[in-house]
């Protein structure tokens, strides 16, 4: 049971936020309820947003990439929430389901590549606390990436630092949908909606 419940839609006011709700329902078949809960206030939700944008859609990083590595930053936090929502967004981006649910094997090459691995990397050490990150690990970053693109990777590491705490934080309840997903491609490997569970 979550510690806040989410805001209905029907009490958001702010139009610039139902529609931007409203492209979430349409691009992933709900509305997160980690940001309806944000949208009790406006401008938090609304940077959130901008911010979730520019660190996972923009830059020259290829997406799927980026969605793997938040995946492997919320698997090595423990945050179920944000490990839901990340499998499901590669899975919308094309990722195959065997290679999200070998995300732990990532130095496999069936199923990766250098560079996805040397990102991956990244994703699983910055996740841990105490941070596992290490000179050698931007040296190897550096054979694949440029600097700006190591900053993107960063950030999203960092995006989900946010996500990773608000959630587990809040408890928010999980949507059906990607817990059916999550269930399906990262569940015979362990996972549960855990507190998250409606």
């Amino acid at each position: 049971m979550p510690h806040l419940e989410p805001l209905a839609l029907e009490s958001i006011g702010q139009v610039d936020l139902l529609d931007r709700f409203e492209h979430y329902r349409k691009t992933r078949g709900f509305t997160p309820r980690s940001i309806m809960t944000m949208a009790r206030r406006p401008d938090i939700a609304r940077a959130f947003m901008a911010l979730n944008q520019a660190v996972l859609y923009e830059g020259t990083v290829p997406v799927a990439t980026k969605m793997l590595v938040s995946l492997a930053s919320s698997m090595a936090s423990g945050c179920l929430y944000c490990q839901s929502h990340m499998t499901n967004l590669s899975s919308i981006y094309q990722v195959s389901e065997d290679k999200i649910a070998a995300l732990a094997d990532f130095e496999n090459r069936k199923w990766f590549s250098e560079a996805e691995s040397a990102a991956i990397n990244l994703g699983w050490k910055a996740g841990r606390v105490p941070n596992e990150v290490q000179a050698a690990d931007f040296e190897r970053l550096k054979q694949h990436y440029n600097e700006d693109e190591i900053v993107e990777l960063v950030a999203s590491v960092a995006l989900f630092g946010y996500l990773n705490r608000w959630n587990d934080t809040m408890a928010t309840e999980l949507e059906p949908f990607p817990s059916e997903v999550a269930a399906r491609i990262i569940g015979p490997g362990g996972w549960t909606p855990g507190k998250h569970a409606g």
